[in-house]
């Protein structure tokens, strides 16, 4: 099992946190802020594979060459030698990946185009990323949502309005 990197616990850091703590967050973030940056690129790829070929050709080939490159790193990497059983549901999990990259690559090449498709994208994970904290879904520990989450959330349907509907 991956630990997790960033401590999901509610409010600040407590005082006295150790630099392990800290360095362990900060990484965490840049993950997660890296993970954006590619994605971005991915949907670009994908939308501009979709236009040359077609929305499912192009889906195909990206997870054809994504489980490429993950065999690979799953090769490469060390793995516990009891590994964790996983829920059913897990295995599933191309199936979302799959219809997502249709959906974002047909919704950038309308007029939404990347920033509109990135802006309902952030937003639906947002939203549906709280949805599994506050009611515990997919194996999460239950984390209720706070204020600070409901601004976000409105802040980032802001913005998307506003890019959007320009």
């Amino acid at each position: 099992m991956i630990p997790p990197l960033v401590d999901r616990g509610p409010g600040r850091p407590a005082l006295g946190q150790t630099l392990g703590q800290t360095l362990g967050q900060t990484l965490g973030a840049l993950a997660a802020f890296a993970a954006g940056l590619l994605l971005a690129l991915v949907i670009a790829q994908n939308g501009a594979l979709s236009r040359a070929t077609d929305p499912w050709l192009a889906s195909w080939l990206a997870h054809g060459v994504g489980s490429l490159v993950a065999g690979l790193l799953w090769w490469l990497s060390p793995r516990p030698p009891t590994p964790e059983a996983a829920p059913p549901w897990a295995w599933l999990g191309g199936l979302p990946g799959a219809l997502t990259v249709v959906l974002a690559a047909l919704c950038l090449n309308s007029p939404l185009g990347m920033a509109g498709t990135l802006a309902l994208l952030l937003l639906g994970q947002l939203l549906f990323g709280a949805l599994c904290d506050g009611l515990g879904w997919l194996g999460l520990a239950r984390r209720r949502p706070s204020g600070k989450d409901a601004l976000a959330a409105l802040l980032v349907l802001a913005g998307a309005l506003l890019i959007v509907l320009h």
